[in-house]
């Protein structure tokens, strides 16, 4: 699967368009990283807690777009974003979306 925020991929053709995909993933904060972070706003710092889960979830979210994608008969998924929300406290989603096409 070629992914890319571009609109088109340099040297191949679009020859199907197949609308919009999307995949998204909510996940909530947890009490050992919440104990870290309130560390790291005393003293300052990268919270890696937070930095892994937005990782992991990132990637949970592209596969789920990728999957989609993959059911529509596409090979790419262009002008690729992302969204970020906060759900409830303690909670956020990641949202990707772009369009699937056939290169």
């Amino acid at each position: 699967m070629i992914l890319s925020n571009m609109d088109y991929v340099p040297g191949k053709t679009v020859s199907t368009h197949f609308g919009i995909v999307n995949g998204s993933t909510v996940r909530a904060k947890n009490v050992g990283r919440d104990f870290m972070a309130g560390l790291k706003n005393i003293f300052g710092g990268e919270l890696k807690g937070y930095t892994e889960l937005l990782n992991e979830s990132r990637k949970e979210a592209i596969q789920r777009m990728i999957a989609e994608a993959e059911e529509m008969g596409a090979n790419a998924v262009l002008n690729i974003r992302f969204s970020t929300s906060s759900v409830s406290a303690g909670a956020s989603e990641i949202y990707v979306y772009g369009t699937a096409v056939k290169v």
